[in-house]
């Protein structure tokens, strides 16, 4: 009874009905922003904590659009799951969650976990993700923070609990790292359809054009980042283009990039320096890569604290936080020997 008549004072003083507060509560039905707010002040006013009728402690890892072995993100969920077991709280593996970011967002079918909120409280959007999926979460009420950088298409960061890579300005010390070694032609590989390889193209780009060089772009339209970095250097050679470093969008990419000049008997660094990004599968490479540190731990960690923090605090105000970057210098990249610029 006591459940019942507490549910009717909030509806009361919301001027909604008692199942409405009931679907707002638990998330099992679909209650405007608008009319989520104007119940959470009517519980506040009557001293009821809404989040007390919600025993369930567990927040949701969303791998949206990637394969589930995918190493970055791997560790982006054990950064996330080491912070939510510090709070008390459960992670939810969702694996591979896959959507389409052309669909209207009234169309698109969550996974269960979220379809309930005392199922899960929140979620983390890791993988690669869309404004439909951003925006019906927000317009359900459900607490998210998403990786910023593998948002694709046209979105809105302020309006959303944002954590970013600061992969721009990572791609930026990198290119001038090998400017600093005497390097000019200087190429980019990487699929820029995608946003984490536009945000390194970008750095890229103000580094050359700083100190007065071409930025010059090589990319394949392909979704595995090895075979980018494969074909697009393979490109670069049989055409015959002055390349003393490349720099790879991904540690990935440069994988491929490896592959192709060994082929062609090209010698690394003697020949032509490597630098990639992520520092994910840096090390296991011959020789190690020179590339850029991005703290996936770190991501998850914020991630976690974000989603956490708007699940008890639901009315604070959208944050955004940057995770600076850092270049770990390898044997992949070494000094131009004089004379050998401009040589194909």
């Amino acid at each position: 009874m006591r459940r019942k008549n507490t549910l009717r004072e909030i509806a009361l003083a919301a001027g909604v009905s008692p199942s409405t507060v009931s679907r707002a509560i638990t998330g099992s039905g679909d209650v405007s922003p608008e009319i989520q707010e104007r119940i959470r002040k009517a519980a506040l006013k009557l001293g009821i904590d809404l989040n007390e009728k919600i025993k369930t402690r567990i927040v949701a890892f969303i791998l949206s659009n990637r394969g589930v072995l995918h190493p970055f993100h791997s560790r982006i969920l054990v950064g996330a799951e080491t912070f939510c077991a510090e709070q008390g709280f459960d992670l939810l593996l969702v694996l591979s969650f896959r959507y389409q970011p052309d669909i209207d967002e009234r169309d698109l079918h969550l996974p269960q976990a979220l379809w309930r909120r005392n199922l899960a409280r929140g979620a983390i959007l890791s993988g690669t993700n869309s404004p439909n999926l951003l925006a019906l979460l927000a317009r359900k009420g459900i607490p998210f923070a998403v990786l910023g950088n593998n948002v694709t298409g046209a979105w809105e960061p302020k309006n959303y609990d944002v954590v970013w890579s600061d992969d721009i300005q990572g791609a930026y010390e990198v290119t001038r790292h090998l400017q600093s070694l005497g390097h000019r032609d200087i190429w980019f590989v990487g699929n820029q359809q995608f946003p984490w390889f536009a945000r390194c193209a970008q750095g890229y780009r103000r580094a050359m054009e700083e100190a007065n060089l071409v930025p010059r772009f090589g990319g394949i339209r392909s979704e595995d980042a090895q075979e980018v970095g494969y074909l697009s250097t393979k490109s670069i050679i049989s055409r015959g283009e002055s390349a003393s470093a490349i720099f790879a969008g991904s540690d990935e990419t440069g994988r491929g990039v490896y592959k192709a000049l060994i082929e062609s008997g090209q010698r690394i660094p003697d020949d032509v320096s490597v630098a990639g990004m992520g520092d994910v599968e840096a090390t296991i490479l011959r020789p190690q890569l020179t590339t850029v540190r991005e703290f996936p731990e770190q991501l998850g960690k914020h991630l976690a604290e974000m989603v956490i923090n708007r699940i008890v605090s639901p009315q604070i105000p959208a944050r955004q936080f940057t995770i600076p970057t850092e270049v770990v210098k390898r044997e992949s990249s070494a000094f131009l020997p004089v004379g050998t610029e401009g040589a194909k």
